[in-house]
């Protein structure tokens, strides 16, 4: 499972400390980015800040439970991946499942082999949608699953740093990317430079369309699409 969530990040949702610490663990050694909340409400704070692209969230909880927290986001968000977890298997919580579209509804406990598999069912799901095939124009896109920019058909170079720069602000096309998100995904350790953010933006700006990538002052910078 390494490899095929190395590109995803994952919400996952519990109120349960002790599982929820355990899960979350064992994702982020084999997704991009794993975040947590305790609760729907909290849920959908992170959602709206961070939008991942698939959520794993237990149904009882306080505050707000799974099913109408699914209900809110996917009632916003028709892309985003939902698995639910629950202890009962219900035949009304089956049919709502359905409604919503959601992966899969998994009973627990929650096995390795369970979890694989709805993340499996996710990921085809996902490697179909729009937001892994970002047009920046009529001849220009950019492919977030292969992280490949294609102009015309054709590939475009990238370097290391561009890459990593274009795939960050890409994943989160829909929002600004801060300049401190963008320090830990590429300079983590040495730190980031203004001289080396302006040169490295400066340098993917020659391979992308015309105001794709915007600077917001004082905040971070911003990928630009269009619809087709």
């Amino acid at each position: 499972m390494k490899d095929m969530l190395k590109n995803f990040t994952i919400l996952y949702v519990e109120d349960e400390e002790s599982v929820r610490k355990s899960a979350v663990e064992y994702l982020s050694r084999v997704a991009k980015e794993v975040l947590e909340a305790k609760d729907g409400k909290e849920a959908i704070g992170m959602w709206k800040e961070y939008k991942p692209d698939i959520i794993i969230t237990d149904i009882n909880m306080p505050k707000l439970n799974g099913l109408d927290m699914a209900s809110y986001i996917r009632s916003h968000d028709k892309d985003v991946q939902i698995i639910v977890v629950t202890a009962h298997s219900d035949t009304e919580y089956l049919l709502k499942a359905v409604e919503l579209q959601l992966v899969k509804y998994i009973i627990k406990p929650i096995t390795k082999d369970k979890l694989v598999a709805a993340l499996q069912k996710s990921i085809e799901l996902i490697e179909n949608k729009s937001k892994f095939n970002l047009a920046l124009s009529s001849t220009c896109r950019y492919n977030a699953y292969e992280k490949v920019i294609y102009n015309e058909n054709k590939k475009m170079k990238l370097t290391k740093n561009e890459l990593l720069f274009l795939d960050l602000l890409a994943h989160h096309y829909t929002r600004v990317v801060k300049y401190e998100e963008i320090e830990n995904a590429i300079w983590a350790y040495e730190g980031m430079s203004q001289d080396a953010i302006r040169s490295l933006v400066r340098g993917l700006r020659k391979k992308v369309p015309q105001n794709t990538i915007e600077n917001i002052s004082g905040i971070g910078y911003k990928l630009h699409t269009i619809k087709e």
